[in-house]
This record gives C-alpha cells, structure tokens and sequence, in this order.
C-alpha cells in the first residue's frame, strides 16, 4: 500500500484514495538537475572576499563551525518530527493559536489546488516561547527551540556586521537593519508524494528575510536557480545553509542577490528541516537607490496581498522604482 495514504498525520489532501488533486502531470515536471557547488564559510575565520562575491553571485553559501552544538540539533530534530507525526486531526485542533502554529501546504491553496506545495510545518514564534503558557505546553521543545534561536541570532548579527562594513552601512542602519529579536523560526516537514514530478515541496520563491538560515537533513531537494538553470544543493552533514533574501538585495542596492529556490517533493521518504528567518526592526524605513523606501510592515502587507491575489509572491517588483526613459 502506499506510504502516504495510509499515514494518518498528513493532510487529507495528501492522501491518494479521495484526494481532490489533479493526478495529471503538469505541463513542467519537476525533476533533479545538476548538483551546484556551494560556497564554503568558517563562521570563526570568516573569509571577507568569499561572503561577498558568495552574496553578489549565488545569494548562497555554506557555513561550518559556527558553533550550533550537534547534540541540540538533533534533539531538535527529533521533537519536531514526534509534534508532527501526531494525527492531523490532532494538530489542527491543539496548535492553532500560541507560540507554536500548525500549517500545512500552500497560502493561497484555494486558488489552484494542481500547484499545491507538499509541506507542514510549525510556526514557532520566537517571542511567544517566552510566555509561561507554552512553557507548560511544549516543556523540552520550547526550550530546545529557544536554546536554538539564540545561536541563530548569533549568528546572524555576526554576518550582518561583516556585511555592513562591505556595503557601507552607518551604524544605525547596522544596527536597524538586522533586529535579533525579530528573527521567525519554522519546522518544514515534507511529506511523502506519490507523483513527485507533477508537484514541489515548496514552490519557487525567495524569502522575504534580510537572511535565511536553514539546517536541513541528509535527504536532500533543495534547488537553486541559477544562470536559468536549477541546481541541486547537497546536505552536508554538520552544516548550516545560509541564504540571502529580497531585504538584503535592497539593502544592497542590488549588489547581493536574493536567490530563487524551491524543494522537490519525493516519492520515497519525507524530509525534515529548520529554518530561520531574520528581519530589520519593524519600523525601519529600508531605503535604496533602486527601490522605493518601505518598511519591513509595508513590505508584508504587499505580499499578503499578491498572495490573496495571484496565489504566488511577487516580491521586490512591486517596490522597485521607475527608471527614466532616457530615449
């Protein structure tokens, strides 16, 4: 029998046997391409001219010994895969408010359900971990996903400050422009498809983050796009991925490149990751030779609504400015 329609903690919809979906292969299958070579990064001897040229190219590399105990990960790893094994009944009903948020496939899923991103996951405020209820509620988890943070926070202002002597930032935007307080976690766990051509783990997009850090598992989809083609990034064990996303591309006045990625789905095994998204604070105004100035609030509500609109996000486009017509 398959795997996935007799695993009673996926979505109904991800279920074969009374499934909505479209089982009829899409126009573009989605299939593994070409492995990429990424950027290799000592967080303790950070190379200047390697994380730059890695942020103007790919808008991707790879970071070893930044310090992120194995030990927590992997207990990490663990509680997220037991949280989301639970029956899907049970998850809608417990986590829908509070620090940890169930989710599961695509925004906007009403809108076209053949383009349907084969995911869930858990929404962890990073804020809310620090509320005595969810204390009582997630005990281990909590404190594990809180422990985890703080090294991503870490980590995060201690490439941002590198990167802001490279474009020339001033203190204030140094300090504005990257908020540790204001980082968002997420569990991704992508469940098992059956027509892993027809559909994507996570659909194409770049993130709406200043950076993007991701600590994946050893089964592998991620791709990245690059030069019109998409690459496949190999797990490295021990590693974390670190992406750029659109607020750094502003920041930079283009010079860095948010960089397209998406997850293929398989037929095979799930796959389990932990993402970590950093912002500006709230109230800083991002301002640009490129784009017109807009805050990290304006700049999700812009989203929300082409989500709402168009299903998809279409991103820095809706900011960039006009340019002149010199003819």
């Amino acid at each position: 029998m398959d795997q996935a329609a007799e695993n009673p903690s996926y979505p109904p919809l991800f279920l074969t046997p009374g499934s909505h979906l479209d089982p009829t292969p899409q126009p573009t299958t989605f299939q593994p391409g070409p492995t990429i070579r990424v950027p290799l990064l000592d967080l303790q001897r950070l190379d200047t001219d390697l994380l730059s040229q890695s942020c103007q190219k790919l808008g991707l590399f790879r970071l070893t010994n930044h310090g992120v105990p194995p030990g927590l990960s992997n207990r990490l790893f663990a509680f997220a895969r037991e949280i989301l094994s639970r029956p899907f009944e049970r998850k809608v009903a417990e986590l829908a408010d509070g620090a940890v948020k169930y989710f599961w496939g695509t925004p906007a899923v009403s809108l076209n359900l053949k383009e349907v991103n084969w995911l869930e996951g858990l929404h962890v405020s990073v804020a809310g971990l620090s509320s005595p209820a969810s204390e009582s509620e997630f005990g281990e988890f909590r404190n594990l996903a809180i422990e985890y943070c703080e090294h991503m926070a870490r980590i995060s202002r201690t490439l941002f400050n590198t990167l802001a002597i490279d474009l020339n930032l001033d203190e204030g935007q140094t300090t504005t422009y990257l908020s540790e307080s204001n980082g968002m976690f997420r569990v991704y766990r992508y469940p098992i498809c059956p027509n892993p051509s027809s559909y994507l783990g996570m659909e194409a997009h770049t993130d709406s983050s200043v950076l993007t850090i991701l600590n994946e598992d050893e089964v592998g989809g991620l791709q990245v796009l690059s030069e019109h083609t998409w690459f496949n990034v190999v797990p490295v064990p021990g590693t974390l991925i670190v992406n750029l996303g659109d607020l750094i591309q502003v920041i930079s006045d283009d010079r860095y490149n948010s960089v397209k990625h998406r997850v293929l789905a398989s037929s095979v095994t799930e796959r389990i990751s932990l993402g970590y998204f950093v912002f500006p604070q709230e109230d800083s105004v991002l301002r640009s030779t490129v784009y017109n100035p807009f805050t990290l609030k304006e700049f999700r509500a812009q989203v929300q609504e082409d989500i709402m609109k168009t299903g998809s996000k279409v991103g820095l486009k809706q900011f960039r400015k006009e340019m002149p017509n010199l003819s």
